[in-house]
């Protein structure tokens, strides 16, 4: 092929290109005047949810500003609100959403791998787990609560009312939220991984565990971000499992009895009418806040760390 021939058939392609390229970049006017109205309705509604979040911030600021201090974290539930604390409500949160961790973790990533790497679409059984998996993360809270409250802490278990119980509760709250997170996660691994993986040797379980698992870590790493997010501020549902005695002995065991959490000491709180508990409420809301950007800070540092990685 001469270089006269050769120049002529990349002068044809560039400008056939070129002439797609335009074509395309040439919307009708209608098109771009719903895109335009679409992509402000969708800025409105960020900036309503974001304005409604500072408000909420600055009002928790304002009430609480002035009762903040380290006391707060030093400092027991007292009946006097000048020596009020939140210690035993942090630790036990800590403690409930600890247990959560421990038990979501390996079941919810162990539930996403099964549907994902060796569960048959043509089973029945298969296709009934994954509607209940999508169902139960619409469930309101209280409902999980309930069921605690008759399976869990009475009924076949009879855990009673200790943190163990509390922190199987929310576990089956936020269970849903982990699997389809982690589903999503394995899912996005090319194939490619994992045919090479195999075209090397390695069993399918070999595979999962050294190619598949660690790729999908950064994804799982966000399912359990927004269920810790979700577990740390549930109130509801622990209403019914014990959390609502007044306390003042921090919990040292899963088995403790006689507990509290934040959300539930900061409920206790407001719903005292003396001015002093309620600014104490709004500065435990701050307390609140603090503690789970801690969590969640960690749980993406070791996010980036695994990004990284791979």
């Amino acid at each position: 092929m001469s270089d006269a021939i050769r120049t002529e058939r990349t002068r044809l392609a560039v400008a056939g290109a070129r002439s797609v390229a335009l074509g395309l970049s040439r919307q009708p006017r209608a098109d771009v005047a719903k895109g335009g109205v679409f992509l402000a309705l969708l800025l409105l509604a960020v900036g309503v949810a974001l304005t409604g979040l500072v408000l909420l911030l600055a009002d928790a600021i304002v009430d609480g500003g002035g009762r903040f201090g380290i006391d707060l974290f030093t400092e027991k539930a007292s009946s006097l609100p000048s020596r009020a604390g939140f210690q035993d409500a942090i630790l036990g949160t800590l403690w409930v959403i600890g247990g959560v961790i421990v038990f979501c973790l390996p079941i919810g990533i162990g539930a996403a791998l099964y549907l994902e790497e060796y569960a048959s679409k043509e089973r029945w059984w298969n296709r009934l787990v994954e509607v209940n998996i999508q169902n139960l993360a619409a469930v309101p809270s209280i409902v999980y609560g309930i069921l605690g409250l008759a399976f869990i802490v009475r009924g076949p278990l009879d855990l009673g009312f200790i943190v163990l119980a509390a922190s199987l509760t929310l576990t089956l709250l936020v269970l849903p939220t982990v699997i389809i997170a982690s589903r999503e996660a394995v899912r996005a691994v090319p194939d490619s991984i994992r045919q090479g993986s195999l075209a090397l040797g390695a069993t399918r379980w070999q595979t999962i565990r050294h190619q598949v698992l660690p790729a999908a870590i950064p994804g799982v790493m966000t399912g359990v971000i927004l269920a810790i997010s979700r577990a740390i501020g549930e109130s509801a549902p622990l209403l019914l499992l014990g959390a609502a005695t007044f306390v003042t002995a921090n919990p040292t065991s899963p088995f403790t009895d006689g507990y509290t959490t934040l959300p539930v000491q900061i409920y206790n709180f407001f719903a005292r009418a003396q001015e002093d508990y309620i600014q104490l409420a709004a500065a435990g809301i701050i307390v609140m806040l603090i503690v789970l950007l801690a969590m969640n800070s960690f749980a993406i540092w070791l996010r980036n760390r695994y990004e990284q990685r791979w």
